[in-house]
């Protein structure tokens, strides 16, 4: 039989910065809260993000990280992929194409 891992999506729209991150990290701190192992963060509805937003993301991580989890990113426009990988957090986070190939590596 197989067990198909269970996740928890986040799906934050609009700009990621300083006065959504808040609001984002709460989220993610509530799922792990509960006991939730894998949170995937979609960010298909993402137009922007800033430095704030990019920290609230690094922080969930370590947030998830600490209860032995696993915290991945999906749906990345270009904006946002060229924020990641100028700050070499392309390397950091599993990002996935969209959430359908996330689920694969379930």
């Amino acid at each position: 039989m197989v067990m198909q891992a269970s996740f928890e999506s986040i799906q934050p729209n609009g700009v990621l910065d300083g006065t959504q991150a808040i609001q984002f990290r709460n989220n993610v701190s509530d799922l792990v809260n509960k006991g939730t192992k894998v949170i995937l963060v979609n960010l298909k509805d993402v137009t922007f993000m800033d430095s704030s937003g990019l920290a609230a993301i690094v922080i969930a991580l370590k947030t998830v990280r600490s209860v032995g989890g696993r915290l991945c990113i999906c749906s990345i426009n270009d904006q946002v992929r060229l924020l990641f990988e100028l700050t070499s957090m392309t390397r950091v986070f599993e990002i996935f194409p969209d959430q359908d190939e996330f689920v694969k590596t379930l």
